[in-house]
């Protein structure tokens, strides 16, 4: 049986494996972070995200996005509305509170470079629901942002506590170490 090796390109292997890209990677962390935190604190102080009100404002981005379904090439997808309306409408104020928390979370573990791919996943994934329900504002680029730290994220938290956290996990949790 013959095998085949495929070499990684020099800039890859730069950008995502890397150290010296640490610092690069450190300032796209903190600016994705930064944006994350500032979005998730507003909603914090914002009654009708999150407090006495919560839901309200969830409800009129939601029935906005509801808005978006028609038209021979509707800004929202039949099947996301669906979602909308059957999950999301009936428990906004837990989906409220929800995203509010969840930008705050995904925002400190940018910033402080703990679970750092973690954080991005979950950054991205709420992009990519933002731009399902027709949101485009900054959410392509902070999408963009977060895949790239999700395929370097062996390097992007090097200048955080991942260069710590990490070799500890390895250590330690059962789940971490290789065979």
């Amino acid at each position: 049986m013959t095998t085949y090796q495929i070499e990684q390109s020099a800039l890859t292997r730069f950008l995502t494996v890397n150290t010296a890209s640490a610092p690069l990677w450190f300032v796209v962390r903190l600016y994705l972070g930064y944006e994350w935190l500032m979005v998730g604190y507003e909603k914090l102080v914002n009654p009708a995200w999150f407090g006495s009100n919560a839901g309200a404002a969830l409800q009129g981005f939601v029935q906005g996005a509801l808005g978006k379904t028609v038209g021979a090439h509707p800004d929202v997808q039949s099947w996301y509305a669906s979602f909308l309306q059957s999950t999301v409408m009936p428990h906004l104020v837990g989906w409220s509170n929800a995203v509010t928390l969840g930008e705050i979370a995904i925002g400190l573990g940018l910033i402080v470079g703990l679970f750092t791919g973690v954080a991005a996943f979950f950054g991205f994934f709420m992009n990519l629901n933002f731009l399902l329900a027709g949101s485009v504002s900054v959410n392509p680029i902070l999408l963009v942002l977060a895949l790239s730290i999700m395929l370097a994220h062996r390097v992007a938290g090097h200048w955080g506590l991942d260069r710590y956290a990490m070799p500890y996990l390895k250590r330690h949790c059962p789940l971490h170490r290789r065979s």
